[in-house]
C-alpha cells in the first residue's frame, strides 16, 4: 500500500507575513514547492514583488505579493479580502512578522515602544486570524501556524517586550485552538532558537559580547540555524500530516531548554 503524500498542498492556498527575508522566506518558498499557492507579504509592495517574482520562477506556484502592514489593525480585513477574492480560498495562514526594535531595558521601556511591539507581534496575528478562520471553516479546514520564539521561556535583558509579546502569542494560540476546533482549525505555535536573520544580526552587531557564540551555546547543537530548517516543521503543521495536532507548541531550537 503506498503512503500517502500528508505534505503535499496543491489545491491550498498559505498566506505568510513577514515572507521577504529571514524564515519567512524560506516557508512561503517551502510551502509553494509542496504545490500551495502563497501570499508574500510584508510592508513594502516593491520587495513583495520582488520576492514573489523569484518564488514564482523557482517554484512554478501562483504567487501573489501583497503589502500589508500587521500592525495596523484596521488594514487587515481589506489585506484578507484581496487573497480571497484572488484565490477564493485560505488555508493556511503563517502569522511570522514580528519586531524586536531595539535593545531596551524594562526600565526604560516606553508606552510607544511597548505598544509598537504588542502590535504587531500579537494583535497583528490576532487580526489576521480572526479574519481568516471564517474563511477557512467555511471552506473545510485549514491551519494557523503562530511564529513564537523561546525568549518567550527564558527572556533575556533588553528584549522583554518581545519575550512578552510572543508568551502572550502563546497563551492566544491555545485560546484560538479551543475556540475553533470545532471549525476544523487547527491553530498551532513554532518556538524557534536562534536562527540566522536580520534580527538576530542586528543584535550581534550592537552586543559588546560574541552574541552569536553566546545564543548557539544556549543549544545542544551548539550553533545557530540556517532560514531553511524552518521549511520542515512549518510544512508539518500546514499540512494534513498533523491533522490531530492542535493547540501544540513546538519548540525548533537545537535542543533549548524551555
Amino acid at each position: 500500500m503506498p503512503v500517502p503524500d500528508l505534505f503535499d498542498l496543491t489545491g491550498k492556498v498559505a498566506i505568510v507575513t513577514g515572507s521577504t527575508k529571514g524564515i519567512g522566506r524560506a516557508m512561503v518558498e517551502g510551502l509553494a514547492a509542496a504545490g500551495a499557492g502563497v501570499v508574500v507579504s510584508s510592508r513594502k509592495q516593491d520587495l513583495c514583488d520582488q520576492v514573489a517574482e523569484e518564488v514564482r520562477a523557482a517554484t512554478g506556484a501562483e504567487v501573489l505579493p501583497l503589502a500589508c502592514h500587521v500592525g495596523d489593525w484596521d488594514a487587515i480585513p481589506g489585506f484578507v479580502e484581496q487573497v480571497r477574492e484572488h484565490f477564493g480560498r485560505i488555508d493556511v495562514l503563517v502569522n511570522n512578522a514580528g519586531i524586536n526594535p531595539a535593545p531596551v531595558t524594562a526600565s526604560d521601556m516606553t508606552l510607544d515602544y511597548w505598544r509598537k511591539v504588542f502590535s504587531v507581534n500579537l494583535e497583528g496575528p490576532l487580526r489576521l486570524s480572526q479574519q481568516v478562520a471564517p474563511i477557512m471553516r467555511d471552506g473545510g479546514g485549514g491551519s494557523i501556524v503562530n511564529i513564537g520564539t523561546m525568549a518567550a521561556y527564558g527572556p533575556g535583558p533588553n528584549i522583554c517586550a518581545y519575550g512578552a509579546s510572543k508568551a502572550g502569542l502563546k497563551n492566544l494560540t491555545r485560546a484560538m485552538a479551543m475556540e475553533w476546533a470545532d471549525w476544523g482549525v487547527r491553530v498551532n505555535i513554532l518556538s524557534p532558537g536562534p536562527f540566522m536573520s536580520e534580527m538576530l544580526a542586528g543584535a550581534a552587531a550592537r552586543s559588546e559580547i560574541d552574541y552569536l557564540a553566546m545564543v548557539s551555546a544556549g543549544t545542544l547543537q551548539k550553533r545557530v540555524a540556517d532560514p531553511s530548517e524552518i521549511v520542515g516543521p512549518v510544512l508539518y503543521l500546514a499540512s494534513d500530516a498533523s491533522s490531530f495536532v492542535t493547540a501544540d507548541d513546538i519548540s525548533v531550537s537545537g535542543g533549548m531548554m524551555k
